[in-house]
């Protein structure tokens, strides 16, 4: 296992959140050295100023946080934060319409920010919170066949939080070269630690200093 610092988004997605937050998270990620700051998408052309010249990525979300906007929309949302500098892309798939059964849509929909952040890494956050086991699956699938880079558990907005059962169900279903990222309720060392070792490959949180210091 990597140092857990390498594993982190750290991440700041309140509706309340300012620029003097993301300054500070910004700043915690580069002392840190965390894989990436997640922001609110008005935010990106500021953390990318901010984390210039460092390993730090700038991450930013899509269609965030209940997925039900139209797919024009999340494809201009992924163009747009590309256009200011974003780097990594998590989006919120459509979980309505992966309840109903539209398989089709739900790729689509996936396949359609892929081709707008091409040459990115592409997050697919599938609200494992309100679903199934066997739907987790279908939505992993559909993800890994639309071009995703990772399945990724949770927004943190609609209940639900990472669990090692969940990542190990993820790990077990994603195909060759699709990694997984554990969101939602990780806020202690060892949740992080359990996390990592179930197959999890990146960590959202806004706790990444505590988990660095443990």
């Amino acid at each position: 296992m990597n140092s857990i610092n390498t594993y982190i988004d750290h991440t700041i997605l309140k509706p309340f959140a300012t620029s003097e937050d993301v300054k500070r998270i910004c700043a915690e990620a580069l002392e840190y050295k965390f894989a990436s700051v997640c922001i609110n998408p008005c935010y990106v052309p500021l953390a990318k100023e901010l984390l210039a010249g460092s390993s730090t990525h700038v991450c930013t979300v899509i269609g965030f946080p209940l997925g039900q906007n139209t797919t024009a929309i999340k494809v201009a949302e992924a163009e747009d934060a590309l256009l200011n500098g974003c780097e990594e892309f998590d989006m919120v798939i459509n979980v309505g319409a992966l309840k109903e059964g539209k398989n089709d849509y739900v790729q689509s929909e996936i396949a359609a920010v892929r081709k707008a952040c091409e040459g990115h890494i592409l997050k697919v956050i599938i609200e494992t919170g309100l679903l199934t086991d066997e739907e987790k699956v279908t939505a992993t699938k559909l993800a890994c066949a639309a071009g995703a880079d990772f399945v990724k558990t949770c927004t943190g907005f609609s209940g639900g939080a990472a669990t090692v059962e969940d990542i190990r169900l993820m790990k077990a279903n994603v195909t060759d070269g699709v990694k997984v990222k554990a969101s939602g309720g990780i806020k202690t060392p060892e949740t992080a630690k359990a996390l990592v070792e179930a197959g999890a490959e990146r960590l959202g949180t806004s706790s990444g200093v505590l988990l660095v210091k443990g």
